[in-house]
């Protein structure tokens, strides 16, 4: 009997780095596929590598994701925000196949994703210090939570470090998911409601000159 399968939706995930961390967590945790909605560009950034070992996949829209994966792969949507019918995901509400809803790193979901959403988790917190987590950290919560409940067989060890598979053939771009045959590329590089799942590398780029100006700077010192 196979193990129930899950996904991750991302829509209008913005920030350096999260889609990029969200894809690691997601091979980690052995997601079957991260569902990009609006765009189909998406940062690897964060990633180191991991993402070419996810599938990614594209929509137009969030109805045709979510009707996509609820008809063709049995998934029950399930929104990762605090509404008050959120049930906490220590106590693992979970009932087969369940692709996650993650929304914006400020707003949270939106009214038209959780309309979308067929139940909802939350993760308590129990320090006074902040609102709420970091959209990639809450993935990684989640997912770890939903592979506990499902079964899946732990990946194998060398020394202190989990086994990584050979980096895997893929004809995608990097950073690119091409619209499958037969179903329409309109709206790809365009979110369909608030700003674009598009990303800006030039704070990357500066990142990385500052590193190389300070290792410089010791260097010389």
């Amino acid at each position: 009997m196979s193990c129930p399968e899950s996904y991750v939706i991302l829509h209008n995930v913005s920030k350096k780095h999260n889609v990029g961390t969200i894809s690691r967590c997601a091979t980690a945790f052995n997601v079957t596929q991260i569902c990009l909605v609006g765009s189909n560009r998406f940062n690897a950034f964060g990633s180191h590598g991991s993402d070419a070992h996810v599938d990614f996949g594209w929509h137009a829209s969030i109805e045709a994701c979510c009707q996509e994966l609820r008809e063709e792969k049995g998934a029950q949507i399930v929104g990762v925000e605090i509404v008050p019918s959120a049930l906490p995901v220590h106590s693992f509400p979970f009932r087969g196949p369940t692709a996650f809803m993650l929304g914006n790193e400020g707003q949270g979901l939106s009214e038209r994703q959780i309309r979308n959403c067929d139940a909802f988790i939350y993760i308590p917190q129990y320090g006074a210090g902040t609102a709420s987590l970091n959209v990639a950290v809450a993935a990684s919560i989640v997912l770890h939570h939903f592979a506990l409940w499902a079964g899946f067989p732990e990946r194998g060890r060398d020394g202190q470090k989990f086994i990584v598979a050979p980096r895997p053939q893929s004809a995608r771009g990097k950073g690119l998911v091409k619209p499958p045959p037969g179903r329409s590329n309109e709206g790809a590089g365009h979110g369909d409601d608030g700003p674009e799942l598009t990303f800006d590398f030039s704070d990357a780029q500066a990142d990385l000159g500052a590193q190389a100006e300070s290792q410089l700077t010791l260097v010389d010192g």
